[in-house]
């Protein structure tokens, strides 16, 4: 068995992950990155993860059995580029967990445009609450276990399941790779305009993982998704079960959960929105396939933690509370915010967007954008490196939005607004410049 890899991309939560578990399956792991930047960076050094920042050929001279590749790395990345030239051994990543750790392994893959994170993170916990020490991947840091992944003994493991592409080399979406016996499709949208040209070509990626689970497996879908129902429709060969209809799972605005209209018991925890609750549905309905019975997956979740960024308080300055979300799509902008409106009453909104994964720098949902800031008092939009006209877009919204291109100059703009009982919620997939200790330090100041 090959003892060391050398991970191309290590810093993204996805690969860092890996880079976790290989590291505790006894491995060699050397790894480099663009940026090595926290918190992936002192989770990785923190395990005795050498880091390398960078793309220099002089890191063959690892000599490792594998390269790992991460899909961030691209042709004519210098690394890259010498590895094909050499003909050394190169995998994606989602390759060589399926090869090297998971081929034994009850998979239970989370998948869907939102949710995924929380909702493999509600997962994981239920299963470990039930004793079941599972492994997981997770694309976030789950606040009940503290890290995104780990590997055990145990024959379950818990992945979020993303349907990203794999690799440069490997278009598929990276959880064709995984095999899981039990599958969440938690809600499936337009997404990752720079890889998919429309839903149908995302609707075919999904029905490729529908392919793979057995027929002794089950495949846990949203019966509220249209999207989703076209999926099944193309071809299913294992048992469904549907949440969020009546046939199937369901919750009532007294978080009453039922299963094919039968009483299962009482959700009770203090997470915001809708969104959650259909979350916490495929949670159980997954769980209870592994074998965790209904009120003891309810009981877990009553214990569950969010997330980190997920509406996680950063800090409170002079009566204003400032929130770090990761919602980037407008869907989950939109469910965000009111999430929060529910949550503050009539107490007024700043919200923060840096808009910035690949889908929203090309630009094709920005007129989605003012629509899922509705909820919001005022608007501050980050339009540094934008390829599109970010003024323009939000100009619907007139005086409740400012945008600015530079972030010291929007963290001015936001302190100026701000009063006392407001609550600053920032939202970006990214670091956002560490905008949120730069806002609390001028908020103090």
């Amino acid at each position: 068995m090959s003892k060391h890899i050398h991970i191309l991309g290590i810093c993204g939560t996805f690969m860092g992950g890996i880079a976790a578990i290989a590291k505790q399956s006894g491995y060699r792991v050397t790894g480099c990155d663009a940026n090595v930047y926290p918190p992936m960076s002192t989770q990785l050094e923190a395990q005795g993860i050498e880091l390398i920042e960078g793309w220099g050929a002089e890191q063959l001279d690892l000599k490792p059995d594998v390269f790992v590749i991460g899909n961030v790395v691209s042709r004519g990345n210098p690394l890259m580029e010498e590895i094909l030239n050499r003909g050394l051994p190169y995998v994606s990543g989602p390759q060589w967990l399926a090869d090297t750790l998971l081929h034994d392994k009850w998979v239970l893959g989370v998948a869907g445009t939102h949710g995924k994170t929380t909702t493999t993170s509600m997962l994981a916990w239920i299963l470990e609450y039930a004793g079941l020490n599972p492994g997981f991947l997770i694309g976030g840091v789950p606040q009940n276990f503290g890290i995104s992944a780990r590997i055990t003994d145990s024959p379950f493991f818990v992945i979020e399941a993303d349907e990203y592409d794999t690799a440069f080399f490997d278009k598929r979406s990276k959880f064709v790779h995984y095999h899981p016996r039990t599958a969440i499709l938690n809600n499936l949208e337009f997404d990752h305009a720079d890889i998919f040209a429309d839903l149908n070509a995302i609707e075919t990626q999904f029905h490729h993982l529908v392919r793979t689970v057995p027929g002794n497996g089950l495949v846990v879908s949203n019966g509220r998704e249209e999207s989703l129902a076209r999926v099944i429709q193309r071809g299913c060969w294992t048992p469904v079960e549907k949440f969020g209809s009546d046939d199937g799972w369901n919750i009532d605005e007294q978080e009453q959960v039922s299963f094919n209209g039968k009483p299962q018991g009482k959700l009770q925890w203090d997470l915001l929105g809708e969104h959650n609750r259909m979350n916490a549905l495929a949670a159980l309905a997954a769980a209870r396939h592994a074998g965790v019975p209904v009120a003891q997956g309810l009981a877990a979740l009553s214990e569950f933690k969010n997330v980190k960024r997920r509406m996680e308080v950063r800090g409170t300055v002079n009566g204003i509370t400032v929130y770090d979300d990761f919602a980037h799509h407008p869907t989950a902008i939109n469910t965000t915010v009111a999430g929060l409106r529910r949550k503050v009453g009539k107490a007024r909104i700043l919200a923060v967007l840096e808009p910035r994964s690949n889908t929203m720098k090309l630009g094709v949902m920005k007129d989605a954008l003012p629509g899922s800031l509705k909820d919001a008092d005022l608007t501050f939009c980050y339009a540094g490196n934008l390829g599109w006209d970010a003024r323009g877009a939000l100009a619907p919204m007139g005086s409740k939005a400012q945008v600015k291109d530079d972030l010291n100059e929007l963290v001015e703009a936001i302190a100026v607004a701000a009063r006392s009982g407001d609550h600053i919620l920032v939202m970006s997939n990214g670091g956002f410049g560490g905008i949120h200790e730069k806002l609390l330090k001028r908020l103090q100041g």
